[in-house]
């Protein structure tokens, strides 16, 4: 049957995600319009095509038992020098993030992944792209803000195109809510962080 790759994320809703997707484009970084604007839970993790049905459970188990929560994103970070990111910075909502991106790599379930580094909530503004650029992205949204309640997470497969699509949307409290067929958000930089 093969493998797929898949992601989990949060995506920033709209009207922020848009705007944050044009910014990441108009400082340059390829990849912008194939990666909407997200908080990972599950970076890119390779996984046989055959649990899907596994995964999805999975998911549905770990929104069953989470609630929706405030999310607040102010100013911006870097990972620079050990890695080529800039990023808006989430100053509320990161334990909620975190609790739930353990629960997607529990080692009870079917996406159980080590991560390179400690788990650290963000949104990728820039990734891979010049010096100049990058420092642009840091200093042009260092005065960034927006906040919502978020009431779900998502599942996402990587097309050989590069672009992320949603699978399922993954409603806290249980239930899938829906199923977009345009690209969707997950953590490109992730694995190589």
């Amino acid at each position: 049957m093969g493998t797929v790759t898949l992601g989990v994320s949060i995506a920033v809703p709209e009207p922020y995600g848009s705007l944050l997707q044009e910014r990441r484009a108009g400082f340059g970084d390829p990849a912008a319009h194939g990666i909407p604007t997200h908080v990972t839970l599950l970076p890119p993790t390779e996984v046989d095509s055959s649990l899907l049905p596994a995964v999805e459970a999975h998911l549905e188990a770990v929104a069953a038992g989470g609630r929706p929560f405030p999310m607040r994103l102010s100013g911006t970070g870097t990972f620079r020098p050990l890695s080529p990111v800039v990023f808006v910075q989430v100053v509320e909502g990161g334990a909620a993030c975190t609790w739930l991106q353990k629960r997607v790599r529990d080692a009870s379930g079917p996406l159980i992944r080590e991560l390179q580094f400690p788990y650290h909530p963000h949104v990728t503004v820039a990734h891979g792209i010049s010096e100049e650029a990058m420092d642009r992205a840091y200093e042009e949204l260092s005065e960034y803000r927006a906040e919502w309640t978020c009431a779900s997470f998502a599942l996402y497969e990587q097309g050989a195109d590069a672009v992320w699509r949603k699978l399922s949307t993954y409603a806290f409290g249980g239930g899938i809510t829906g199923v977009p067929t345009q690209g969707a958000p997950v953590d490109e930089h992730a694995t190589s962080l």
